[in-house]
């Protein structure tokens, strides 16, 4: 992670002194700005003050509405006991900006052996709770992309309607067509012949469980942050944290030692993680559409089409 000196808008400097101060109880002055290299999204920068450091992340003010569904996520990530989650201590709009002020953590990147063990423990604790419906009770993001999460009676249900349809109506708008489309209703129709066998728990998840999105604190504790929460499917978190890599076999081994998974994960993990390709599709173009159209593929056959 690289950090570079930045001066900080005045206007947006007070109103974030005036948060830190609230939060803190006695007078707080951002001393020194520097930004952190690495978003791709919303700019991070790290706030020095004479008591702390607090993590800020800014966008242009008509997206606030992102960093609110990132604060709400951040929220109902906290109730779990076993994680470590920054706090937030602010959010809104100054000007131009929008900003989100977060409680900074030291973290340390998920590698080493011991630490994977106690970080799946910590996750399969997260999925351990639990909702009554599948979905959340607001919409909010999965990167730029806005997700929908109106809730649904099934899981077969709300993941073609909320996860897999607005994923292809916006590559649709994009100007892809012909057999991914194609191909891709007609998975989103057949779904529920995948779950003839298997019901899912209604767990809260992360949504976005890659790599980049989890790390350890400074006393190893699995720390998870940029969520996209919602009450699904376990698998699909699992799903996700495999398809870039960077988490250790231990993370899986304990996982699965503290919860394990039913038959038939790894043809589930491809529809989920087809959700993320069709996503990286519509973010950064046609370099995912061959591997959206092969995973779309392999389910199809799976079913029988």
């Amino acid at each position: 992670m690289s950090y570079s000196e930045i001066p900080l808008d005045s206007s947006l400097c007070q109103t974030l002194n005036g948060a830190i101060s609230q939060f803190s109880g006695s007078p707080c002055h951002i001393q020194q700005v520097a930004e952190v290299g690495g978003g791709s999204i919303s700019r991070s920068v790290i706030a020095q003050t004479a008591i702390a450091r607090w993590f800020v992340k800014l966008n242009s003010a008509d997206l606030h509405d992102m960093f609110e569904a990132e604060a709400d996520g951040l929220s109902a990530l906290g109730a779990c006991p076993a994680l470590r989650v920054p706090r937030v201590i602010a959010h809104g709009v100054s000007g131009r900006q929008a900003y989100l002020l977060l409680e900074h953590l030291n973290l340390q990147p998920l590698r080493e052996r011991d630490s994977g063990t106690r970080a799946g423990r910590a996750l399969a604790e997260l999925h351990r709770i639990e909702g009554d419906r599948f979905g959340w009770h607001r919409a909010n993001f999965i990167g730029s992309t806005p997700q929908h999460n109106g809730v649904e009676r099934t899981w077969p249900l709300f993941f073609a309607r909320q996860r897999l349809l607005p994923q292809l109506e916006l590559a649709r708008r994009k100007g892809y067509k012909g057999k991914l489309i194609a191909d891709s209703e007609r998975l989103a129709e057949k779904l529920p012949a995948l779950f003839v066998d298997y019901q899912p728990n209604i767990s809260l998840l992360h949504g976005d469980l890659w790599h980049g999105n989890a790390a350890l604190d400074e006393s190893g504790v699995l720390a998870l942050f940029d969520p996209a929460v919602y009450y699904g499917d376990r698998e699909a978190d699992l799903a996700m944290s495999e398809l870039f890599g960077g988490f250790p076999d231990s993370f899986y081994a304990a996982y699965r030692q503290a919860w394990p998974l039913a038959d038939g994960f790894e043809q589930r993990k491809t529809l989920y993680n087809l959700y993320h390709v069709l996503n990286h599709l519509n973010l950064f173009g046609s370099g995912y559409l061959n591997q959206a159209e092969r995973m779309v593929a392999t389910l199809l056959a799976e079913i029988g089409r």
